[in-house]
């Protein structure tokens, strides 16, 4: 078979060539690339040579770049493109892939060699970046096994068979019960209090499903959130909310109960074998934040600023909608819509008076105009670059000298075959070698809210801070100049990697920046200066509340990987007791967090869901730094650009924050920005 993944890419800047890769093309060319990987490193330990850095470590570095692009160009379809048939060959493809790594990590006469290195370390003349790469292949190593004896190498493969399994047994079941539901409405009275473009948008989703005359709003975001946020008729709100807090928790073939008790297990049973306490433990070593106690520490010490501050928000929230009418207590489906009307009350803002301000192709215009006066980069769209769905758009980023930086991928919009959320991936990392240099190819996927007939793409306010937030993970994957791809990009500590995108959401809050992009798409004038105020000062609206629920999930994640988690037989009556501390309204019957959880059960997140309130810390001590200069200051910029987005994970983050700031970052920067510190 003539397989376009195994040929070299004969497309603009070797970009994958979609149109020509069929799903049959997936399991021939990843079986294919394995052996290759595998020769690779039989080429490396069959060296007469003694081990060296460059024959044994950057050797490593340099194996199995095949097996790496394609599967990379697989699960990204995966999560943003896929089909019964491609979660068919993931279930294949995923165990190959465990058993590849597995292979390689366990090989003893591969360990041997790299230990040999690392023993003499202190005698080389290696760069930080080379040192770091160094370390972290002789840890990685043992963190997966190296020094286990064969039998117990053996458990651990099995282990990591079945994880693989399970992550994304977990991810189709949540997706599919995503897609399952849908609320049809057929009286024009239940849609009472929705704006008009939702209306349009639920009767274009009745049209699509061949339900004509009647509207249809399902759990994709751009459906769900503004449903629970306007929609007057409570029963239906219950309803939704119900449907949305039970996915895979009802009992049925799509139910992950099960799958995260094994997999809860599994994790306990690895980090056990590998001699630590529990998964957090194991995870943690290599994290800025180092232990679970230190993680828990930091979590209390936000919740102690910010519950007493979050129940005062909730019994103003329940004051206000007693005096409107509403119920005496407030139920989880009652928030949003209430939130929404009080801070309207109180600032005169909500979303409906700001989204006519910011038009999607604005917003991606004004992101990249930011990008420009920041860091000198421009995007110019390009048209003959293949795509895996037709609405993806393709750009090729330039610097200021008009040299090819990088090409990047925007998908924005929700579609059946497309995970919830937002993220940022990459079809190919940045690398050098030699005089050659790998320039990265980045991508950032959304669900926001479609045009209709009679409307753009009109993004809410909070869609906004998305789409900077994903483009500040594709900056440090774009401006990324690191030697090796693994230590390249967003390739850094977990509880770091959120410091980039979290710190570009602050220019969503400025004039300087607003007066770039958030223009009224019909009449073309700049958002008015009082709007713009109004933003600022109803940003920290229900910020306590939303950091108590945020610490609530980093609780949650965390309970699920001590060692006492793997004794579980009860997934909602654990839940239920790991979040009482948390809770501030009744717990819903029937609904649980946990089994729709995909950032721990799925993604990367195990032990780390805590990362995005740590980040913050980072981002609003960073962004202080911005604001003493001003925001487009290009000397800070310069800074930031060098020891953050380019260096990657060349060295310790805290050693790279301290050479961007001068110092330590400080956690009263966030509390001052959200008002819990006077």
């Amino acid at each position: 078979m003539n397989n376009p993944l195994l040929q070299k890419f004969n497309t603009p800047f070797e970009t994958p060539p979609f149109n020509e890769i069929k799903n049959e093309h997936f399991l021939p060319a990843i079986k294919e690339a394995i052996q290759e990987g595998k020769a690779d490193i039989q080429k490396i330990t069959s060296s007469p040579e003694a081990p060296s850095f460059e024959n044994t470590i950057e050797a490593l570095e340099k194996s199995g770049e095949k097996a790496g692009l394609i599967s990379g160009i697989f699960f990204n379809l995966n999560s943003a493109e896929t089909s019964d048939e491609i979660q068919k060959l993931a279930r294949e493809i995923s165990p190959l892939l465990s058993e590849y790594s597995n292979d390689i990590m366990l090989d003893k006469a591969l360990f041997q060699r790299i230990k040999a290195v690392h023993d003499e370390k202190d005698k080389l003349t290696l760069s930080p970046e080379e040192k770091t790469l160094l370390e972290k292949t002789y840890k990685s190593f043992v963190r997966n096994g190296a020094n286990l004896p064969e039998d117990k190498k053996e458990k651990l493969r099995k282990i990591d068979m079945d994880l693989s399994q399970l992550g994304l047994e977990f991810g189709e079941h949540v997706l599919k019960e995503t897609n399952d539901f849908f609320l049809e409405i057929t009286e024009e009275k239940d849609l009472s209090g929705l704006p008009d473009h939702v209306i349009e948008a639920a009767a274009t989703t009745a049209g699509e499903m061949g339900k004509e005359g009647s509207w249809v709003f399902t759990l994709q975001f751009p459906s769900y959130i503004p449903f629970m946020t306007y929609a007057d008729n409570r029963e239906l709100r219950e309803k939704m909310f119900r449907a949305y807090g039970s996915k895979a928790y009802k009992g049925d073939e799509n139910d992950n109960q099960d799958v995260i008790l094994k997999k809860v297990r599994l994790r306990h049973e690895r980090a056990e074998l590998l001699g630590y306490k529990s998964h957090a433990d194991f995870v943690l070593e290599e994290r800025m934040a180092e232990s679970p106690a230190k993680v828990m520490d930091f979590l209390d010490n936000l919740l102690k600023h910010a519950k007493p501050v979050a129940q005062k928000e909730v019994k103003e929230l329940e004051e206000y909608a007693a005096k409107t009418g509403g119920p005496e207590k407030l139920q989880k489906w009652d928030m949003g819509y209430y939130s929404e009307k009080l801070k309207k009350e109180k600032f005169a803002i909500d979303d409906e008076m700001l989204k006519p301000y910011f038009k999607l192709e604005n917003v991606i215009d004004g992101v990249f105009q930011v990008a420009g006066k920041l860091y000198g980069l421009k995007f110019k769209p390009l048209q003959d670059v293949q795509v895996y769905h037709p609405e993806v758009k393709v750009f090729e980023v330039l610097d200021e000298h008009e040299q090819h930086v990088a090409v990047f991928y925007a998908d924005f919009f929700p579609r059946p075959g497309k995970r919830n959320g937002a993220w940022m991936t990459s079809f190919r990392g940045q690398n050098k070698t030699g005089d050659k240099e790998v320039r990265p190819l980045v991508a950032i996927v959304c669900n926001f809210t479609k045009p209709t007939a009679s409307k753009p793409s009109l993004l809410t306010f909070n869609e906004v801070t998305t789409l900077f937030h994903e483009f500040g993970h594709a900056l440090h994957g774009i401006l990324a100049n690191g030697k090796y791809e693994s230590l390249s990009g967003t390739n850094v500590y977990w509880d770091f990697v959120e410091l980039p995108s979290q710190v570009l959401e602050n220019w969503v809050y400025q004039k300087e920046s607003l007066d770039l992009f958030a223009r009224h798409y019909e009449t073309g004038e700049a958002i008015p200066v009082e709007l713009i105020q109004k933003i600022k000062e109803s940003a920290n609206f229900m910020e306590a509340y939303q950091t108590v629920r945020q610490v609530g999930l980093a609780k949650l994640d965390m309970g699920w990987h001590i060692a006492k988690a793997a004794g579980v037989k009860d997934v909602g009556a654990y839940e239920r007791e790991l979040q009482k501390e948390t809770e501030l309204l009744p717990p819903v019957e029937g609904t649980n967090t946990s089994t729709s959880f995909s950032h721990i059960f799925q993604g990367g997140y195990a032990s780390g869901y805590y990362s995005y309130k740590w980040a913050e810390v980072l981002d609003a001590d960073a962004f202080e730094f911005f604001l003493e200069k001003g925001i487009f200051h290009k000397d800070t910029a310069d800074l930031f650009k060098k020891h953050i987005l380019s260096a990657g994970g060349s060295e310790h983050p805290m050693e790279l924050y301290k050479r961007f700031r001068g110092k330590e970052p400080s956690p009263e920067a966030l509390l001052r920005r959200t008002g819990m510190l006077k």
